[in-house]
């Protein structure tokens, strides 16, 4: 219920869904067990979707701090975890740690996933993102070239993804040549 009321927008309904099912799972099961996280998670996802970051990193790290106690440490929950800390970073303005967890997310996913699955174009597009705003053109373009050699080997020829990652690419490229 919390997910459709957060989907539609009534974030207050899905906080107090959310924040019922947490206290309901605190009361019932023990304080590192996967379901516990996902409570955390889905309240963090809320308050994000609120642009209420500082509320949504410190859920963010609770249900971090269950799965890494655990999961083992190249699961891929703890990338999408660490992905989400790292993304509410960037939205803070927390450049050099977004890139961190967002790196860590990209290093489990590499481990875990083969090499040309999409989730990991899209965590080296997300890290390419926080080059960028931190203008390190280089890297920013490093990732987004490594991304689009995902895509052309996961991806149908014409994929609307393409179209946004070679006006990105050229964005960046623009930037550098601005540079010289």
């Amino acid at each position: 219920l919390g997910a459709i009321k957060d989907k539609h927008g009534d974030y207050e309904a899905a906080l107090w869904c959310y924040k019922e099912a947490l206290t309901t799972t605190e009361k019932i099961l023990p304080l590192n067990y996967e379901y516990l996280a996902t409570c955390y998670n889905n309240i963090g996802a809320v308050y994000d979707n609120m642009k209420d970051y500082s509320q949504a990193l410190s859920f963010y790290t609770k249900s971090n701090e269950i799965l890494q106690r655990i999961l083992p440490e190249n699961h891929r929950n703890m990338a999408t975890s660490y992905n989400n800390i790292g993304n509410t970073h960037q939205h803070m303005g927390e450049y050099s740690k977004a890139c961190l967890f967002l790196d860590k997310a990209l290093e489990i996913l590499q481990k875990s996933l083969p090499s040309n699955h999409p989730l990991i174009a899209t965590a080296f597009t997300n890290s390419s993102y926080i080059y960028y705003a931190m203008e390190d053109y280089s890297k920013a373009l490093s990732y987004l070239e490594q991304a689009r050699d995902i895509c052309t080997r996961s991806l149908p020829p014409g994929h609307i993804q393409f179209r946004t990652m070679e006006r990105r690419l050229e964005a960046i490229k623009q930037k550098l040549e601005n540079q010289i």
